[in-house]
């Protein structure tokens, strides 16, 4: 935990699991409109913003784009030289590294793992993190090494934007999946999820959980959101309750500020 801290994932990481309803997502999915880029709900258009980021994952949002080469002349000795190890031939796809890897490597680690040890496994953790819940691609069972080498000093890859790069990843997963003939999506699903329910609670069967940080913990934990509905009663209820009841500003209620820590409010000024 203190190396992904220093990495600045020690808040996404306490996400251990997912309780994602996808009734939900399409009836989100329904009322997205690409050209702005916003939701259209009854009470208006909005979306989720790097404040959203932010406050429910605790990512930065201000510094270095995420960006880099997209192909490698030699992908085994970048992973030799930030994993220390390099996939077989059947765990490599293209420019990525398969989960299946990643976990069976973060696996590997013992409890008399050497500084340097540590440091691959959380580089591993990072990018298992990345493919499969931050910018995860609906398609695919693997993570693009693009990202691995802004991960080779872990005190300054905090200095990277990783929740411009979240956002801009569910923006386009949320625009491709408008498309009729899609019927799968990415992004950060578990951002968006929480992002809806605390703005309408009306969706949730179950809204006097407790509230944990990070904030979608509040609907991964014992009971989650209830017993999912089926799209049409999602899309009744947003009709009938989003005017009223849309919460334009729910960060501001004390029971958030009292679990939100202060280094997710360092950016607060972007």
């Amino acid at each position: 935990m203190p190396y992904l801290e220093l990495a600045g994932f020690g808040s996404v990481a306490l996400i251990r699991s997912s309780d994602l309803h996808f009734d939900l997502l399409s009836a989100l999915v329904e009322r997205w409109r690409s050209e702005t880029h916003t939701f259209h709900f009854p009470c208006g258009e909005c979306t989720v913003t790097l404040e959203d980021v932010a406050m429910q994952l605790g990512l930065p949002i201000d510094g270095s784009p995420v960006t880099g080469v997209s192909s490698f002349t030699d992908l085994a000795a970048l992973c030799y030289q930030l994993l220390r190890e390099s996939p077989e031939d059947g765990d490599k796809y293209f420019s990525g590294i398969k989960f299946t890897w990643l976990k069976a490597k973060i696996g590997q680690l013992s409890a008399t793992a050497t500084e340097g040890e540590l440091m691959c496994a959380v580089r591993a953790y990072i990018m298992h993190m990345i493919g499969a819940v931050l910018m995860p691609d609906a398609n695919e069972d693997s993570v693009h090494l693009s990202y691995l080498p802004l991960l080779a000093d872990l005190s300054t890859a905090r200095s990277y934007s990783w929740g411009s790069a979240v956002l801009a990843t569910l923006y386009r997963e949320l625009c491709r999946a408008t498309e009729p003939h899609v019927k799968d999506i990415g992004g950060c699903l578990i951002l968006l999820q929480s992002w809806a329910l605390y703005r309408m609670p009306f969706l949730a069967r179950v809204s006097y959980q407790p509230y944990l940080y990070p904030l979608p913990l509040r609907w991964t934990t014992r009971l989650g959101i209830g017993k999912s509905c089926d799209v049409p009663i999602y899309r009744l209820r947003i009709e009938q309750h989003a005017r009223e009841g849309f919460i334009w500003m729910p960060y501001q209620r004390p029971e958030i500020t009292n679990v939100v820590p202060s280094s997710a409010l360092v950016d607060s000024h972007i």
